[in-house]
């Protein structure tokens, strides 16, 4: 009687589900979806292998075989990419890959040298995304020491902080900041409420008392704030409550403790703001700036990432934009160019490529640009194999660089630019560059 194999999917539900159970963070759903991503191209892999091999028989291998091989790859690939992305996984995934490996053996189906050649298969394309969707590095971004003196705080005395109900985030942070700060003065912007009127009051109240600002939003929200915050040189603290919490995420602050901790431990540092001046006047970035088809290339990635993963989200993203979309035209620093997109970010992004995720240091005081050319002939066509067969550093479609000052001329014709998620209005001339330094901010104290 042969024994029973373990089902993938079972499988690998049960061990996506305890792993975000167990952590619930960034790292865990990331690895979640390289753990996807990578089972279903290992399934692939065999069904197309086995097609292959079956056609060159005179008898078709029974179905069982297939299926028994689908399963044991996927599940060492599922295992294997979760890990590499989140190694604290590795005591719950990798038995739970040697179990179906071992029951496969167990039921004489295969040898134990076929069950290895699958495992290895499953394993060796886990570590092959690698090359297009490059792991992430969970540790904080490096900052420079604060001009000013950033208080420590104990129990939030002295914080004034705005908790923005029109963030987007899924829970509501303000019971929780009473708890973890009771000593803080917490104020609600409710829905209708402008934000920047309540942030100039906190503003106030905080320069004539001491102490510092406090935000909880999104990317958005912590745009406002941080701007009122380095022009009245008080210290910032950027609690994350939005929806997606980049900037947040950078400063190594991913939940509402981790902020209260670096406000009690007075722990800080300063970064950069990221500027942008048109018709005499000037708006901040703290993360990114885009013109072109940039913006929906991040939206279709995000509207498909949480069920494909990121990688083949943003590959059949950059199908769809480069489709619908046309390049513009522009002048850079003098130079007429035709261009699918730039994207400017504050401070130097990881990894390179299409998705940059996350900024070693964010006082580097550098525009990491991104720029895709579309004067090239055939360039969209070659832009996509570029991408798909991971050379796309060398592309002569596509450039990486960075500098501290870039000037774009030509922007009105184009329509309207991105900054944090927002829209600018466009305005013919626009001018990037950096406030270094400008923003003293509270930083999760040193490991």
């Amino acid at each position: 009687m042969r024994t029973q194999e373990p089902r993938l999917g079972e499988r690998t539900k049960l061990a996506s589900s305890a792993a975000k159970g167990l952590t619930g963070n960034r790292s865990t759903r990331r690895a979640v979806l390289r753990g996807t991503g990578s089972l279903a191209l290992a399934a692939a892999a065999i069904r197309a292998t086995t097609k292959a091999l079956d056609s060159r028989r005179p008898l078709r291998r029974p179905p069982s075989d297939v299926s028994s091989s689908r399963r044991t790859s996927g599940t060492a690939a599922f295992a294997t990419a979760a890990t590499l992305e989140s190694p604290r996984l590795a005591p719950f995934l990798l038995p739970v890959a040697a179990g179906v490996a071992a029951a496969r053996v167990r039921s004489g189906a295969h040898s134990p040298g076929r069950v290895l050649v699958d495992v290895a298969l499953g394993a060796g394309i886990a570590a092959a995304t690698c090359r297009w969707w490059p792991l992430h590095r969970d540790e904080p971004a490096d900052s420079a020491r604060p001009k000013l003196p950033v208080p420590a705080l104990p129990s939030g005395e002295g914080l004034v902080v705005v908790v923005n109900s029109d963030a987007g985030g899924e829970v509501p942070a303000e019971v929780e900041l009473r708890t973890l700060l009771p000593k803080a003065d917490v104020r609600l912007c409710e829905a209708g409420e402008d934000l920047d009127t309540v942030l100039r009051q906190a503003a106030a109240q905080v320069q004539a008392r001491g102490g510092a600002l406090g935000v909880v939003g999104g990317d958005g929200t912590a745009n406002a704030a941080a701007v009122l915050a380095a022009d009245s040189r008080l210290p910032l603290a950027v609690f994350p409550g939005g929806t997606l919490n980049h900037f947040a995420a950078d400063l190594g602050l991913p939940t509402l403790r981790d902020t209260a901790d670096a406000i009690e431990a007075g722990c800080g540092g300063t970064v950069d703001l990221g500027r942008i001046t048109g018709d005499g006047t000037s708006t901040y970035f703290l993360n990114t700036f885009s013109i072109g088809v940039y913006p929906e290339l991040v939206r279709a990635r995000e509207a498909r990432e949480t069920s494909l993963g990121k990688w083949p989200a943003l590959a059949l993203g950059l199908l769809h934009v480069l489709a619908d979309g046309a390049p513009i035209d522009v002048t850079l620093d003098g130079q007429p160019r035709r261009l699918w997109l730039l994207f400017a970010g504050n401070s130097r992004y990881d990894p390179p490529g299409f998705a940059p995720s996350y900024r070693p240091t964010l006082d580097d005081g550098l525009l990491d640009l991104r720029v895709v050319d579309g004067k090239h002939p055939f360039a969209r066509t070659r832009l996509v194999a570029a991408f798909l067969t991971g050379t796309l550093s060398r592309s002569r479609v596509y450039q990486e660089t960075t500098a501290v000052r870039l000037r774009i001329d030509g922007v009105g014709k184009t329509g309207d630019y991105t900054r944090d998620g927002e829209v600018g209005p466009a305005c013919d001339t626009l001018v990037i560059d950096k406030r270094v330094r400008a923003l003293t901010i509270y930083l999760p104290p040193p490991q």
